[in-house]
């Protein structure tokens, strides 16, 4: 920001005076009568780009009788919402291939579509009508009429070759009006080009301001909107309005001030860009758009729409249209630089500036004849300061280097608004001055809205300023920029108090995790410079093996994403990382590893690859969080000053090959799902997860999970809490499953009756296995009851398969997983002792103890716990860092700076923790 680009700077202006005379001297540089919208109070043009503002207005909807001309019982039916263009009115536009009706309505005969009879005599509330004749479009051509306001409009008394029914195929259209469309050219862009084909003149009786000029005879001195009224009035005492009614519609308004525009005819200068419309398809083809439908759909059919740039303004200021003519001859000279204007003037210009007043006093001989030459008042549009921003703001062709050095653009981005504004601006300007696209890449965003999909504004009470958003309890910079970042970028944003919330959220477990490494790391004064994980590639585990393939690879997959320019999958998989796989899977894999006294390689494996693993992902958040990243590497990471000052001084992580282990991943991904099926089982037979069991047997047929639970069995072990896995086929799953048979007792009643009750007991008690073979092979079996026999049915039976007895089951994609519920004494020991693990480390928790920190612990429990407790007493204290744990059978005798009741497994236990 020390030195931005402005494009009131004279070096800036004369970058735009550039691109005009390159255009003037391609040939495409033109002065033309153009309709264009107008708005009437800032009594200047703005162009289809610009016009992106709209309001709801009521306007009228006037259906109105075009007397046919030598008749006295025939009309033409329009429909229109602004009666002040109908003094303009020159032709009446039929469909070549639509079908027109002469419709019988009180004995007079209206001419309109055959399809919208019925819509509009419903909508004006005729109902007694008749369709008398039925005639082609193409077969009214020609067909002559008085124009309704003839005798008040006193320029239409004066147009001649005028007043009749002209064809259109592209600007007729069935779905509203009357099939048959009032024709302004002076008016409407349509009816211009439809004019055009007939060579009909241009009537525009308004002027600057929007107020009919003499022309329009009695409507002169009035502004079009209020005329509005009078024009209906003056219809309806000559019995010509037909249906009067209001409709509530999106209007056009001017973006400066809101005011609503108008189509107007008008002299303006422009450039043929329409000649170079293959050249922009051409160009755009060369462009990566993100998405691409943004390019290839949006951005084409936008080009394919392509019409003249009308480049004047009629405004005082801005960057003055670089075109001065002759008072005499109207010689046209076409400047593009300071320096050309002091090579015309023959001296050197002392102007302030390059703005209006100073440049209007500057004037020259005309090359042609001698006489005076002064510049045309008008400006040019702000858009052509915009789109040469790419060379202009480097001074550009004055200096010319630094834009041949840089050139050309490798990416920009904008709203998709900008579709018609800045990304066409910008390949218009490369296009008309270096026959090229200015840019390689676009990105296309997407708004912020409201939660309920509103675009957001002060009037409507949803506006979130930013300062509200750090403000918020969950809020800060980067977390919002975190919530916005993971927004499909194309996509709008619905902001979201609930979502900004769970986006912090993530970011406190980030936080947590370099808490976790940072304080295990300082008790056991860590030193990753003396312990590289390169060091301890001997001693990694399985779990380290694969997180630091899995960092490797989300590495490999977020630098992939940034250059694609998809940060929001960037942004989503660094959520996914560090929040599902680093916090809540490897962290938990080596808890225990770091709780291990000694300096052990096993730990210190853990050490360095948590290490090594967090750094990397520091530097991949670090553009999503800045702020957060930062403060953590300064405070857990910078340990010498041999290490770069921030983080944000790095360069982009490399991905590390040679640890990726593309197949350890998979079976990670597919173990985690067997874990999930085990704590389901759990769940399922409602034991929690301290307590540890016998076994879990999963049947699967698919080798690649059976190789995976084999591989990382020890993982599985420590998840789910048990001491045994078995893998076995599918086939196998039959031990574990009982069959049972149900009698269906709809079927049973009609055919056995009183006996039905018998019939039933036989297939309760039948061999639900064989029962089953033979009514699938024969369809029928025979049961003996009470000495009787009975002949069932497949319909008068149900099977029911059950898991045996001490077991539970759960689904899986591949497989069954069994899981054995049966408890033995010792396993109920050792239950019972992480129970009562987990009530100490909470009490010490609650105290605020440094993890470190030594207690002594005191508890009461019943004596039939007591013997249960006791086998695993060291293993407690050693977990809790109690120096003694000690057993009192008195309840009162238990002490400590924190004592409290606990009910265990329906047992009351006291414990008091003391610190040591």
């Amino acid at each position: 920001w020390k030195n931005p680009y402005l494009t009131l700077n004279d070096k800036y202006i004369e970058g735009a005076w550039w691109l005009v005379k390159k255009a003037h001297e391609k040939g495409l540089l033109k002065r033309g009568v153009k309709v264009v919208h107008w708005c009437p109070r800032c009594e200047t043009t703005l162009a289809d780009y610009e016009v992106s503002e709209y309001k709801m207005l009521k306007d009228p909807s006037i259906y109105v009788k075009f007397p046919v001309k030598n008749s006295s019982n025939k009309y033409i039916l329009i429909w229109t919402t602004t009666p002040w263009t109908l003094p303009a009115n020159l032709a009446v536009m039929a469909h070549p291939n639509f079908e027109y009706a002469w419709v019988k309505v009180n004995g007079e005969l209206l001419l309109l579509l055959k399809e919208r009879v019925e819509a509009v005599m419903a909508e004006v509330g005729v109902e007694n009508y008749e369709i008398v004749e039925v005639v082609k479009g193409k077969d009214l051509e020609g067909l002559e009429y008085e124009h309704p306001l003839k005798d008040e409009v006193k320029v239409q008394q004066s147009v001649k070759g005028v007043h009749k029914i002209v064809l259109s195929e592209e600007y007729v259209r069935a779905e509203e009006g009357t099939g048959l469309v009032h024709c302004a050219p002076g008016h409407g862009e349509e009816d211009f080009e439809v004019g055009r084909v007939y060579g009909l003149p241009v009537v525009s009786p308004v002027d600057e301001r929007g107020v009919f000029t003499e022309d329009a005879g009695k409507y002169a001195g009035k502004h079009v909107r209020e005329a509005n009224r009078d024009i209906i009035a003056d219809l309806k005492s000559k019995d010509l309005l037909f249906y009067e009614g209001v409709l509530e519609h999106k209007y056009p308004v001017c973006w400066r001030c809101k005011t609503p525009l108008i189509m107007r005819a008008t002299p303006q200068w422009y450039i043929e860009v329409t000649r170079l419309k293959d050249r922009f398809l051409e160009e755009a083809a060369k462009v990566k758009w993100v998405p691409e439908w943004a390019g290839y759909a949006r951005f084409r059919n936008w080009l394919e729409r392509l019409r003249d740039w009308i480049i004047s303004r009629q405004r005082y200021w801005g960057t003055p249209l670089p075109i001065w003519k002759c008072e005499k001859c109207d010689y046209m000279t076409v400047v593009g630089s300071r320096k050309e204007l002091e090579e015309l003037t023959k001296r050197k210009l002392e102007l302030k500036d390059l703005h209006r007043p100073w440049v209007d006093q500057i004037i020259f001989n005309c090359p042609k004849c001698g006489n005076n030459v002064r510049r045309v008042p008008d400006v040019l549009d702000v858009w052509l300061d915009s789109g040469i921003a790419f060379y202009a703001s480097l001074n550009y062709p004055a200096e010319k280097e630094k834009y041949e050095k840089l050139k050309p653009v490798d990416f920009i981005t904008e709203g998709h608004d900008q579709i018609a504004g800045w990304f066409f601006s910008l390949l218009r300007c490369g296009l008309l001055t270096f026959d090229e696209g200015p840019y390689k890449a676009v990105l296309m965003h997407g708004f912020a809205l409201d939660e309920q999909g509103r675009e957001m504004h002060k009037s409507l009470g949803n506006y979130v300023a930013p300062q509200e958003v750090l403000e918020f309890e969950k809020g800060c910079r980067d977390v919002l920029r975190w919530f916005v970042l993971r927004n499909t970028i194309w996509e709008d944003l619905r902001f979201s108090w609930r979502v900004m919330a769970e986006v912090y959220d993530d970011l406190n477990i980030v936080w947590n995790v370099y808490y976790f490494a940072s304080t295990y790391m300082s008790l056991d004064a860590f030193d990753p410079s003396r312990h590289p994980v390169h060091k301890y590639l001997n001693h990694l585990r399985e779990e380290d093996k694969w997180i630091l393939s899995r960092v490797e690879t989300v590495t490999a997959e977020v630098t992939k994403f940034f250059e694609e320019y998809q940060v929001h999958r960037a942004a989503r998989l660094l959520r996914d990382f560090i929040v599902e796989e680093v916090s809540r899977w490897y962290i938990r894999l080596i808890r225990p590893r770091v709780w291990i006294e000694k300096e052990d390689p096993d730990k210190l494996a853990a050490y360095a690859t948590l290490h090594y693993v967090l750094l990397k992902f520091l530097k991949l958040l670090a553009p999503i969080a800045p702020f957060i990243t930062e403060k953590i590497y300064l405070e857990a990471f910078k340990t010498s000053e041999e290490q770069p000052e921030s983080i944000h001084m790095f360069p982009w992580p490399e991905v590390n090959e040679e640890i990726r282990d593309i197949e350890l991943e998979e079976q990670m991904s597919a173990v985690r799902k067997v874990v999930e099926a085990g704590l389901a089982a759990r769940m399922k037979a409602g034991i929690k997860i301290r307590q540890p069991l016998s076994e879990l047997v999963l049947a699967t047929d698919n080798d690649k999970l059976r190789k995976s639970v084999l591989r990382l069995a020890g993982v599985l072990k420590s998840q789910v809490n048990v001491k045994r896995i078995v893998v076995t086929p599918l086939e196998e799953a039959g031990k574990f499953k009982v069959l049972s048979a149900k009698p269906v007792y709809k079927a049973l009643g009609p055919v056995f009756k009183s006996e039905a009750k018998l019939v039933a007991k036989a297939i309760e008690k039948a061999d639900a296995e064989l029962l089953k073979k033979r009514l699938e092979e024969e369809g029928v079996a025979s049961l003996e009851v009470e000495g009787k026999s009975f002949e069932v049915k497949p319909d008068m039976v149900e099977f029911e398969e059950s898991v045996v007895s001490g077991y539970v089951n759960v689904e899986l994609e591949d497989g069954v997983l069994f899981l054995n519920t049966e408890i033995s004494e010792e396993e109920l020991a050792e239950g019972f002792a992480r129970d009562i693990l987990r009530r100490i480390q909470f009490m010490r928790k609650e105290m605020n103890l440094p993890v470190d920190a030594y207690i002594e612990t005191y508890i009461y429990m019943p004596v039939e716990q007591e013997k249960l407790f006791l086998k695993s007493r060291d293993y407690v204290a050693g977990e809790t860092r109690s120096k003694e744990i000690l057993l009192v059978r008195d309840p009162n005798a238990v002490k400590g700076d924190h004592v409290k009741e606990w009910e265990i497994r329906e047992v009351k236990v006291k414990i008091g923790v003391k610190r040591g």
